[in-house]
């Protein structure tokens, strides 16, 4: 695929490939459609032997919000998971793992909402830097059901993942690095030429032995059932989704998005509501 609709791809240093999310007005919602574009590049630059490392990153003012709501997220998947109930999170963990059993590196570069859906294509990349006024968070479970992909307890530990699923609330960028979700924060000004600085270190470590480092790890990870836990918790997304409070909510997306968030959010003071703003 070389005509894109929704990214940008770019190499800004040797052996560095970039995908830019464009869909800035949506704040880079995620649609089949973009989803689609992001691994047909991941795929093919992982084929490319003039590719050691990809960094993804968002045009505009946020790296992604989320999935779009506004789309019909069944038809048109960009690769086939099997149908039946709790088809979308399965889905969605296909298409973490798809990121994470990559060859090559992929770096996300985070600034403004890294939400729900945003927060799922992040920590599906091997290292993730964030700007420190970078927003990360999962508002969904205030309303709708867990993550999809439910890999907070992993990153963040118990206590950590315990309240933001409990409360849906954000954390800040400098938050995230403390907390496991990110490698490091750096002011927003700064983020981008860090993350090219630390793409071209990456860049100059052979492939052949990269992969195998990248492996290393996530086969520790997987020993201690990081996997099959991530795969489990699609069970319980899938199981909400039958709850009175999710039917509800369906039904109030379906009048209006923009209301049905809003609600959800202004009890909480944030996100769209923050300041009366957005």
């Amino acid at each position: 695929m070389t005509d894109f609709q929704h990214i940008i791809k770019d190499a800004p240093r040797p052996g560095v490939s970039r995908i830019t999310l464009n869909r800035p007005d949506s704040r880079n919602a995620l649609n089949n459609q973009l989803r689609t574009e992001i691994y047909s590049t991941l795929e093919s630059n992982d084929q490319d032997p003039d590719v050691k490392v990809t960094v993804i990153r968002g045009a505009g003012k946020a790296f992604c919000a989320g999935y779009d709501l506004k789309a019909n997220n069944r038809q048109d998947q960009p690769f086939h998971t099997a149908p039946g109930d709790g088809n979308w999170a399965r889905h969605v963990v296909d298409g973490f793992f798809r990121v994470w059993d990559l060859a090559k590196p992929v770096i996300a570069q985070v600034h403004g909402y890294c939400l729900a859906g945003g927060t799922e294509l992040a920590t599906s990349c091997d290292l993730v830097y964030v700007a420190e006024d970078a927003k990360i968070g999962y508002p969904v479970v205030r309303s709708m059901s867990p993550p999809d992909n439910q890999f907070f307890p992993h990153l963040l530990g118990l206590r950590n993942a315990m309240e933001m699923m409990l409360t849906g609330d954000a954390i800040s960028g400098v938050e995230a690095a403390e907390q496991g979700f990110a490698n490091r924060a750096f002011p927003l000004e700064d983020l981008e030429s860090n993350v090219l600085d630390i793409a071209s270190r990456v860049a100059k470590v052979p492939t052949d032995l990269q992969q195998m480092n990248k492996r290393a790890v996530h086969r520790q990870m997987e020993l201690m059932g990081v996997r099959a836990a991530i795969r489990s918790g699609t069970e319980i997304q899938a199981l909400a989704f039958h709850t009175k409070s999710t039917q509800a909510h369906f039904k109030e997306l379906a009048a209006g998005l923009t209301d049905a968030l809003s609600s959800r959010d202004e009890k909480f003071g944030d996100y769209r509501t923050e300041n009366k703003q957005d």
